[in-house]
Order: structure tokens, then sequence, then C-alpha cells
């Protein structure tokens, strides 16, 4: 009786979790339906609310993406915010005569620094116009203040923080682990500075990998203290040695060293905005958020016969068709059909990726390569543009990047583990091979390699590493000797790959698609159309819930352990060669 009574309540449960998902279905399609109907209109003395706090930037978002208020993130999910849909609704603020300014919450956003400039320049744009901008926020990280700065007027809570001592890039080491639970891991490689197998097999930073690390890192740093200072109207020696001795550590060390202009709470910014449009005390702020006013701005030469292509290329390279990264198969079948298309006059392929796999980027290569010789190509770099990412954006007519894009990392390697120590020695297991062949079990990985297997794959690498360098070479017009000063798996700022030929133009994705449009002599003629086309917003809803159900779980069981759980993952991802960056860079 008490099996079938257990059966009964998985019975009952299913059912009504069947119904839930029922009723949970019907009334998301009826608030589609309903917002579909409303018309988005601005009504006079609106602001533009920019709330970014907690999201992560993206490079672009579904365009049907609706403003669900509470049911915006139902399940928890990451929040996201596109630069292509931000970008355009800050334009659409700059000439709409209802829209008076910009209130802005970017506190606690998540993004790279080439994307937060970006996003910067833009505002700095607005400002043009000669409306304002106000920034409030409890807190600042280091980026959110970084955007937050270039406000008219930036407010903090009077329990608030700024975060602005500079950045820091950390590297989590696994050779400990592999040490303990009996794991050999055997690394082929060119360069040294090709470092992302470091993790591995070391346990602190090589001399190599610090270098170039405070290289960069020191460059991107000095970008954003000088912009900071410049919008500021602070010194720069001021500014830098306010982030070098992190002067700033209550809330009311930021209005004294004018990073903010004053301490208050969110209904005194809110007051300050009415006095800003000529409202009295009780009345209501009308503000419109970016998905909304994006929708009122006009596609501009719709019927223009000049379409350029922009291609978003973001995340991991790898094999296949997958979603959420660069496939290989999916974004050589989007370039060859830009290329095939008679419509499209020019390609712009905005790279925003660490690298991958070195077969798949060669994939990639190879029809950008074609497509050069039918049409302009031009590579725009966001935040990353590294190893792999820039192995496919080497054949581009003109290579664009932002001053603190992380590039280069021309180089390669392979990564083997040997678990013989693991099977055996742990966990009691052992294996016994027959083959017909000297190296028909080649790189098993249930017993130490052969120096003939040691030679096969070592020489795999340097073939590799050589194509790489002749396909760079090739495209930037350099020799083969010129690439190799500047490659070595070394990675560059983008002001310093200016410097090196390994970038052309300092600049944003509109920079880029300015070059296009001068390619083709369209002048202002022009249509941009972006490729691949993103999920439609209730699969990737569906896709949220499942993908956040499992992260849930995961964090939940593993606590403090589930960063090791996440590199160790992203091991599955090294197959073949990879043209990877030297580490996984996190900047804080």
């Amino acid at each position: 009786m008490k099996f079938l009574g257990n059966v009964l309540a998985v019975i009952v449960g299913l059912v009504i979790f069947s119904i839930l998902s029922f009723l949970l279905f019907f009334g998301l399609i009826g608030i589609i339906a309903a917002s579909g109907e409303k018309e988005v209109k601005v009504q006079e003395n609106t602001i533009l609310h920019l709330n970014l706090n907690g999201r992560t930037l993206v490079e672009r978002t579904s365009e049907d993406d609706l403003n669900f208020g509470p049911l915006e993130n139902p399940f928890g999910g990451a929040l996201q915010a596109g630069m292509v849909n931000l970008k355009k609704a800050i334009r659409e603020a700059k000439t709409n005569e209802n829209i008076q300014g910009i209130y802005l919450n970017s506190g606690l956003v998540m993004a790279g620094q080439a994307n937060l400039l970006e996003l910067r320049e833009e505002l700095e744009s607005f400002k043009e116009s000669g409306k304002f901008i106000v920034a409030y926020d409890e807190a600042y990280s280091e980026g959110g203040y970084f955007l937050a700065s270039v406000a008219d007027e930036v407010y903090l809570n009077p329990m608030g923080a700024v975060d602005f001592n500079g950045l820091a890039s950390e590297v989590i080491f696994l050779k400990g682990f592999f040490e303990k639970v009996g794991i050999e891991p055997i690394v082929f490689r060119v360069g040294e500075f090709k470092s992302a197998v470091e993790p591995f097999i070391l346990d602190k930073m090589s001399p190599e990998n610090r270098l170039q690390t405070e290289f960069f890192l020191e460059d991107i740093n000095q970008n954003m203290i000088q912009a900071v200072a410049e919008s500021r109207q602070v010194s720069l020696d001021s500014m830098q040695l306010i982030n070098d001795q992190m002067l700033v550590r209550r809330a009311q060390d930021a209005v004294d060293f004018h990073l903010v202009d004053k301490l208050t709470y969110e209904d005194e910014v809110h007051a300050i905005l009415r006095e800003k449009l000529g409202l009295g005390e009780d009345d209501d702020i009308r503000t419109i958020n970016a998905t909304n006013l994006g929708s009122v701005a006009k596609s501009e030469n719709l019927t223009s016969r000049n379409r350029i292509a922009v291609i978003i290329a973001e995340g991991e390279i790898v094999s296949g068709n997958a979603d959420g990264v660069i496939s290989s198969d999916k974004f050589a079948k989007e370039i060859r059909k830009a290329r095939k298309d008679d419509n499209i006059k020019a390609i712009v392929l905005r790279v925003n990726s660490p690298g991958g796999s070195i077969l798949a980027s060669e994939v990639i290569w190879r029809e950008m390569n074609e497509a050069k010789k039918a049409k302009p190509v031009i590579v725009s770099m966001g935040e990353v543009a590294a190893s792999g990412g820039y192995y496919i954006s080497a054949p581009a007519d003109t290579i664009v990047a932002q001053p603190n894009t992380i590039t280069g990392s021309i180089g390669i390697f392979g990564l083997w583990f040997n678990v013989q120590e693991l099977i055996n020695d742990k966990l009691g297991v052992t294996t016994d091979v027959v083959s017909t062949g000297e190296l028909s079990d080649f790189m098993n990985v249930a017993r130490p390699l052969t120096e003939v297997e040691r030679t096969i794959m070592q020489n795999s690498i340097e073939e590799g590493y050589d194509t790489f360098i002749s396909r760079v070479a090739e495209g930037r017009n350099m020799s083969p000797e010129a690439v190799k000063e500047v490659a070595s798996g070394r990675v560059w700022t983008g002001n310093q790959a200016k410097e090196r030929g390994l970038v052309d133009v300092l600049g944003g994705l509109d920079t880029a698609i300015e070059i296009a449009a001068g390619k083709i002599d369209a002048g202002d003629d022009f249509r941009v159309i972006y490729y691949p086309q993103p999920k439609p917003w209730f699969e990737k809803l569906m896709d949220d819930l499942s993908d956040n159900v499992q992260t849930k779980i995961l964090q939940a069981r593993l606590g403090e352990l589930y960063p090791v759980y996440q590199n160790l993952e992203k091991v599955k991802n090294y197959q073949g060669i990879q043209a990877r960056m030297p580490q996984e860079i996190r900047v804080n």
C-alpha cells in the first residue's frame, strides 16, 4: 500500500506540474499578445532610464525582448543587456525632443572594459545634445564607476562605496588538485607566453605570464584613469594617486576626492530629477527603458541597396553547430551566405572571443578569406579577440579594436592527461590492450605517453603554429619573422596591438561600420543587418530555466569548490589543438 501511495503521489505531482506549466505558458502568451498590441509612445518630459545594475553586457539580445517588469526574469537567470540595443536607445534619446535626459544606474554592471568604453563613448555623444545624464547607485564596482563617471552628476548612497583601486587579474591553478587525485597533465605548446596550460602544471604564474599580464593590465587601467580624470575634471596625477593608494575607502572619501558630487538617497535623487524636469514635489517622473525607446527608433534606409552585414561572433570557438559559442559550421555558413548575397555589399565581423579549437578557427578563417575576395571585410574587436579570435580576424581588410581590447595571443597548445595513477592506484581499475600496430592505441590516457607519441604531438603543434603565423602574415601583409616577434602567445591591448601592426584603427563597432560604408562608397546611404538571428525570447527563457536549475544545484552541492568545477568543465572543450588565450583573464 505504501508503494502504491508513493506512485499515486508522484502521478498527482506530475499532473499538478503539467497544469501549472500549461497555465504559465498561456499566461506568458497573453502577456506577449497584450504587449504586442500596445504601441509605445514617448510622452513629453520623459527620461530614459538605463538600469544596468546587476546586468551582463553582451553584444546583442533579441530585438523582440519585451519589458515584463517583475516577469522579466521569472526563473532567476542572468540578466543581460545588449550593446546594440542600448546604443540604439541612447541615439534615439539624443534626438527625440520628448526625452529630456538619462538616469543611469550602473553600479554593479558586469562587463569588460572595452564594452564599457564603447557604451561610455555613446553617452559622451549623447551629452552633445545638451541634455543631462544623472547617475546614482548604492555601490559602484570599478567598471560600474568607469561608466557612471561620464555623467554630468554622480550620486552615491551615504552608506555606499566606490571600488576605485586599480585592476587585478586572478588565475586559479589546479596543479595541486591533479597531484592529489593522480592525474598527470602533459603539455605541448609553442611560445614562452602561451600559458593557457599553466593552471594545469604550475601553482603560480610563470615570469613570462606575469610580465605580459602586468603590461596589458597597466595599459587598460591607465585608459580608465585618464577617461575618469577628464570627465570628473580632476588632474591625471591626482586621479592616479587616488587609484594607486585606494584613497576612496568611505563614502565621504568619494565626495572629498571628487569622484561623486554628493551623498544622497534615491528619493533625493528623484527630487533632483523632478527639479530638472520642472515637476512638482508629488508629480510622477515619466521614464522609458531602452527596450521600449529602441522600438520607437526608426530604422534608416530600409530600401537602401547598400547593405552591410554585421555578424556577431561571441564566445569560445568550437567545431560543430552549437548555440552560445562561435561554432565553425554555423558561422562559416553565415559568412558564406553574406558573401553570396548580392544585396550585401560589405561584411563586418564583430569578434568577442578568447579563442578555442584551431581546427574550428581554420574553418572560419577559410570563409573569411573567401569573403575578402568578393567584398570588403572589416573586423571589429570587442572585449577580447585573442588567439583563435585573432586567427579568424586576420584576413580582414581592416581590423578595428578599442584601446582596451584584449587581443593577440598568437600561439597554440595541446593538452593530454595521463590518468593511470587515478584509475589503477586510487580506484583499483586496470586496463589491458590488444592492438594491431605500434600506435593503434595512440594517446591512451590509461598509460604514460611514449617518446614517439610525444614527438608526433609536438611536431603537430609546431606545424599548427607555423600555419597560424602564415595566416596572420598573409592577412596583415607582414613577414612571418615580423609576426613571430609579436606572437609566442603574448597578449596585447588594442593600443599595444596597433603599435605592433596587429590592429589598424582604434574604435568601436560603429567605426568598423563606417569604414565598411566608405569601402563601398555608400556615404550615409546604407542599411545594417545583424546576423545570426538571436533565439526567440521564449526559447531563450526555457534555456535559461534549464541552465539556471542545473547551476543552482551544483553551486549548492560544491560551495566554494564551484569555481574549480567550472575550470575542470572547460577542459572538455580542449579537444584537439587549441588556439586560446594564455589564461582565462578575469579583470577585477
